[in-house]
């Protein structure tokens, strides 16, 4: 007799397992989860058995007297109870239930299956054959992978467990699974699943016929649907359709717009298609969406220009001050424009006299319309020839602002669509990495929509806007395209008057908009990009042209925001120069205008606390309120020094001066004072040191003027003692603020040469230039903001490049009146300015390093 066993039972609600079958089960119930806890605390077997009913808490004669013993595997708790996996190891009889409060246990003996008496018994081996093939038709007909159910039936030979294991997955009631559980022979066993299995590719079967019968209905009710698509086709003809109104408010709509041909060809496709197609179709709202932005843009929709052009420059002065060549540019097109205007009346008024002669019949006629309908045509075609004339004279040109940030690029093409009457539109590029967000999306796409540009046009309602593409140097570049590349079509005056956005894919005439591009940095744009647009530099402005414009525009505002309008506060002179020269460090007027109403705001705060505060407000009472001054700028030196020359740089935020400092010191390999090394040999042993945190640029500069200084010792009187095994190190104060470029190279020579003859140099003199190993100027570039700022540090002499003197004109005349320039062309002629021969130091003895 079989060994006896206590386990804890496992109750199963709706489900039976069966013996070498793996299945997950979910725990709840209290004393099913203690049963659960005793198990794995124990050998982890439970004795798994069904329920009779389905009740939460089972009596023993709510379960059934046969069940499985069970290995508990993984277990997974959570908030809801325990999810395990439960593998049948084998069949149990009950002997006797023991029911207990904390969990019901079971004394249960295994029962061994009955095997057939001859396993190779042809009628055996036929039904257990058909059985694997039809599981295997049924594994198929629910859709199961055929490498899925080899690997599953294929991994069980035996008879008996193949036919638990076919059990185990055939959708049966409770009470039949549980007889096949009962069904200890294995013969029987088969044959009552093959019938169980042969149920079931029955029930299939016949729901795949009920399946092809409902698609069959469904064809029926498609044929139905199209019956009701040609009666809504004749209620459409007789009027009765709201479809059909749309579609005939459209075709109006769109009927009245003079349409390129191509944008005309593609309009009756598409409405068309929308007549065709179901009103609530997804098809039917894209078609209408894109038959609606193709109504609502400016195809000839025009704002005339003011041709005005001391209208213009008012508006433009009132606007904004300074800014002279962008002034001259705007008003240069509204001659050009207004010249072109004129002459394009004169032509129409002189065809117009020769068509009212010549367009008379030949010859008389029985039917007179048929000469009006040919004047009608005549005149149609000098109207059409005289609009593409005028379209054709009408381009605009392509602008490009460049300048530092706060000068007003972005703010003055404002002011000129308000200077010539034209309606205003601005893109923001910075940022932009997508080509479709210039030429937009195709229709294809979900949510396509048109780029920015054709985005901007409806905006602007009219054909010839002024178009503003803000930041156009921070286009960037990603795997969705280069943006920059697809502004080459649109800011070309060749081609743009075919401008194709990939939503509408029609061409649109954009040869009539007036671009203007905005940048800080051009060197950031394509070439190709940049060679289609006329450069506008936005120089910096001075420190009394900031003065003028926050006393013009500035001030007034801020002290309207902050709510000091009606009383009479005021700025002095003084004040004003205080917040500029002291609080702000920049080319344009951003930092002075928060700075100004950082002012109007403490002053307000002042008074809305009913403290007594002065109406005129002085240098003193601005660093009152603001605090001590933030910029520290160079000042000129005091007295000429050794070795100490001045240089200046640009910046973006304006120019300043900078101090290049150089020292000799002796090598210890250097011979004696009695002794002094050639020429050669001196320039052989020279060593240099670099510091100030200097860029290439700068380094290469350093090293060409100590090379130019070896080389003409002798003409720049530079004792031989110093010409040995010597180390020149030349420095540039500020070593934290990176530094590069190459018109630091006059200084530096300067510098260099008077560190080494002892000869000091002039503390009044800001030098700039590049130089090369023959000692020649080169020119450099950041005149105006150099000077500015070399001005404002108290400089009384300038050394310019002789190349740079046509530069001068950009320099205000009260900058230029209060210097004096010098242009030289080679370092001789440097030196003999900014070397104070005069008053020649004695040369120290240079002391060995070390």
């Amino acid at each position: 007799m079989a060994e006896r066993m206590t386990l804890p039972v496992l109750p199963l609600r709706g489900t039976v397992i069966f013996p070498g079958v793996t299945v997950p089960i979910g725990v709840g119930r209290p004393g099913t989860l203690r049963a659960i806890e005793a198990a794995i605390k124990e050998d982890r077997l439970v004795f798994a058995v069904a329920q009779r009913e389905n009740v939460d808490e089972p009596a023993p004669e709510q379960l059934y007297t046969m069940g499985v013993v069970g290995r508990i595997g993984q277990v997974q708790r959570g908030l809801g109870g325990v999810q395990l996996l439960l593998q049948g190891e084998g069949r149990a009889a009950v002997l006797h239930y023991h029911p207990a409060d904390e969990y019901l246990t079971v004394d249960a003996v295994p029962i061994e299956q009955m095997q057939p008496i001859n396993q190779d018994d042809p009628a055996f081996a036929a039904l257990y054959r058909e059985t694997r093939e039809r599981a295997m038709e049924l594994g198929e007909k629910r859709g199961l992978p055929d490498e899925v159910l080899h690997q599953v039936l294929d991994s069980v030979t035996d008879p008996g467990p193949f036919a638990d294991l076919v059990s185990g997955y055939v959708e049966l009631p409770v009470s039949e699974k549980q007889a096949l559980l009962e069904t200890l022979g294995v013969e029987e066993r088969l044959r009552r699943v093959l019938i169980h299995v042969q149920r079931q590719i029955g029930l299939l079967t016949a729901q795949a016929e009920i399946k092809s019968q409902v698609q069959e209905e469904l064809g029926e009710r498609q044929r139905e649907m199209f019956l009701r698509e040609q009666l809504k086709a004749i209620q459409k003809e007789l009027g009765e359709d709201d479809q059909n109104r749309e579609v005939t408010q459209l075709r109006e709509k769109l009927g009245k717009l003079e349409l390129p041909r191509e944008a005309r060809q593609e309009v009756e496709r598409e409405l068309g298609r929308l007549e065709r197609s179901g009103r609530e179709s997804m098809e039917a709202q894209v078609i209408r969406t894109y038959l609606e932005w193709v109504a609502e843009l400016p195809w000839n929709a025009r704002s005339d220009d003011q041709l005005d052009l001391t209208h213009a420059g008012e508006v433009l002065d009132e606007d904004h001050y300074g800014l002279k060549d962008v002034k001259d540019r705007v008003l240069e097109f509204l001659a050009v424009r207004q010249l072109r205007a004129k002459q394009l009346a004169e032509e129409v008024e002189k065809s117009g006299e020769c068509s009212a002669a010549g367009l008379k019949p030949e010859k008389d006629t029985a039917t007179p319309n048929l000469a009006g309908a040919a004047d009608a045509e005549k005149d149609k075609a000098i109207t059409d020839s005289k609009e593409a004339k005028a379209r054709a004279m009408a381009k605009g040109p392509i602008l490009l602002f460049v300048g530092p940030p706060g000068v007003g690029k972005t703010s003055i093409a404002k002011s000129i669509a308000r200077s010539l009457g034209r309606k205003y539109v601005r893109a923001a590029l910075g940022g932009v990495r997508d080509e479709a967000d210039i030429r937009g999306h195709r229709r294809t796409y979900v949510g396509a929509m048109p780029g920015r540009i054709i985005q901007g046009m409806k905006q602007a309602g009219t054909k010839n806007p002024v178009f503003l593409l803000d930041e156009v140097d921070k286009l960037g570049v990603s795997y969705q395209g280069d943006p920059s590349s697809a502004l080459l079509e649109v800011l070309d005056p060749a081609q743009n008057d075919s401008f194709t956005d990939h939503y509408l894919n029609v061409p649109f005439d954009l040869s009539e908009v007036l671009f203007i591009a905005t940048a800080n940095f051009p060197q950031n744009i394509p070439g190709p990009l940049l060679d289609r647009m006329e450069v506008v530099d936005f120089a910096g402005y001075t420190e009394r042209e900031k003065a003028e414009i926050a006393k013009k525009y500035l001030i007034p505002r801020q002290l309207e925001d902050s709510g000091l309008k009606d009383r009479t506060i005021k700025l002095t002179d003084d004040a004003v120069a205080a917040i500029v020269g002291q609080y702000t460090r920049e080319s344009g007027v951003r930092q002075l205008e928060r700075q100004i109403g950082a002012v109007a705001r403490k002053v307000a705060r002042r008074i809305a606390a009913g403290e007594r505060v002065a109406t005129t407000i002085g240098a003193e009472e601005v660093r009152d309120l603001l605090g001590r001054p933030r910029v520290h700028p160079e000042h000129a030196g005091e007295a000429s020094e050794v070795g100490v020359a001045t240089g200046m740089y640009y910046t973006p935020a304006g120019g300043d001066i900078m101090f290049v400092e150089a020292a000799v010191r002796r090598l210890p390999s250097s011979p004696s004072k009695d002794g002094p090394a050639a020429l050669g040999d001196g320039f052989g042993s020279l060593a240099l040191i670099l510091t100030g945190q200097l860029g290439d640029v700068m380094k290469e500069s350093a090293r060409a003027a100590l090379t130019y200084a070896a080389t003409h010792a002798r003409s720049l009187k530079v004792p031989d003692e110093r010409l040995g095994s010597v180390e020149v190190h030349v420095h540039v104060p500020a070593g934290a603020v990176p530094k590069d470029g190459p018109s630091a190279g006059v200084a530096m020579a300067t510098a260099i040469i008077s560190a080494m003859s002892g000869i000091p140099v002039r503390s009044d003199v800001a030098m700039t230039g590049e130089i090369t190993l023959r000692g020649r100027v080169l020119p450099i570039g950041g005149v105006k903001e150099k000077v500015l700022g070399a001005h404002r540090a108290g400089i009384k002499h300038i050394i310019l490049p002789a190349q740079n003197e046509a530069d001068l004109e950009d320099i205000p005349e009260d900058v230029q009146s209060a210097l004096e320039f010098h242009f030289v062309s080679n370092l001789d002629e440097a030196f003999a300015l900014t070397l104070d021969r005069k008053e020649p130091k004695p040369a120290e003895e240079l002391q060995p390093v070390g």
